[in-house]
């Protein structure tokens, strides 16, 4: 299978998943919140989507185009997949593949119906794909290994995966930068980077850092039309659960009524709560930045004025360029050939 023959059938699995029925999305949404609870309708949809933005042709040529189309040799790489927000392995997936080599996969538990159900559909596309692309629960057969987990489990990936190529992924969460100019537009295009996937996604804003004196009213009223989250019952203890633990402790917050803000030095926050702090000026927050680099996923401001930021709402939208962790996964594939 060449490289253009790859190019084109992930171009025609972005076209089948756009062109999916209501019909269709619903039994598979259903299918997969009964793996797992968290994984609704609404957040699959938004992980289908996302996909089938990743699979637009033209940034998926320019985008694989940069690297080796076909590797010296092709290896077989072992991938570790997450699990926390649907779907959040196939970035993986599809390097692996596009690059030319076997892949090795080991989805989560709680991602694995809809992980096997995307790797079907593309086989159909593409029968050829069936051979470079296969299950499995140990993955000792791999050249390489891609890994995904939390700080605990990539010790654990660190130790069984040393003696072979790899990239180890570790807990990563992402945070807003407000000016206290913000529109409440602005403001409300901020809440999907919170409440998208309830906050579960290491690019879910889990912290913003405000300006000295920041009123917050804005900022809880452009987020309302999120209320909504309270509808799904495991948010909803979650709000109930994190609300009195600040009630008792007596922890200065507010509290919009489905969203607790609290100040805090911690970077990431418990579900249905954000944590703040606050900056005196541009280098103050810039210094405060510049000490969490290492934990950030991504960073979202109004209209991405601040640096290397993303636009509000655009969080969870990541182009097929940008990398977890900030790791290139293709360069990292060119070096196995």
């Amino acid at each position: 299978m060449t490289y253009s023959e790859r190019v084109a059938a992930f171009v025609a699995l972005g076209q089948r998943l756009r062109q999916l029925s209501s019909d269709e999305i619903a039994v598979l949404s259903a299918q997969a919140r009964n793996a797992n609870a968290w994984f609704d309708q609404p957040n699959v949809t938004a992980a289908l989507n996302g996909i089938a933005h990743l699979l637009d042709e033209e940034p998926l040529r320019h985008w694989s185009g940069r690297y080796p189309t076909e590797p010296t040799t092709p290896r077989t790489v072992g991938v570790v997949m997450a699990g926390n927000i649907p779907l959040v392995g196939f970035h993986d997936l599809l390097c692996v593949l596009i690059s030319g080599h076997t892949l090795l996969a080991k989805p989560s538990k709680d991602d694995r119906l809809l992980m096997r159900w995307v790797a079907d559909e593309l086989i159909k596309i593409e029968p050829r794909f069936a051979e470079r692309l296969q299950f499995e629960e140990r993955l000792n057969a791999a050249d390489a290994y891609i890994a995904t987990g939390s700080d605990n489990t990539a010790r654990y990936f660190e130790y069984y995966f040393a003696k072979k190529p790899h990239i180890i992924r570790r807990n990563r969460t992402s945070i807003a930068v407000l000016t206290g100019h913000e529109t409440p537009h602005d403001l409300g295009l901020l809440g999907a980077d919170i409440f998208r996937y309830y906050g579960l996604g290491c690019r879910n804003v889990s912290k913003m850092y405000v300006p000295v004196g920041y009123q917050f009213t804005d900022l809880l009223d452009s987020l309302e039309p999120w209320h909504s989250v309270l509808d799904h019952h495991k948010y909803n203890n979650n709000y109930d659960y994190n609300k009195s633990i600040l009630l008792v402790n007596r922890v200065p917050h507010f509290d919009s009524g489905f969203l607790l803000l609290t100040e805090s030095p911690q970077l990431v926050s418990p579900i249905s709560v954000v944590h703040y702090a606050a900056y005196k000026n541009e280098v103050h927050l810039v210094d405060q930045l510049t000490d969490i680099a290492e934990q950030t996923q991504c960073i979202v401001s109004s209209g991405g004025l601040y640096p290397g930021s993303f636009p509000f709402g655009r969080a969870q939208t990541p182009a097929v360029s940008d990398y977890a962790d900030g790791i290139d996964t293709m360069a990292f594939l060119a070096e196995l050939a």
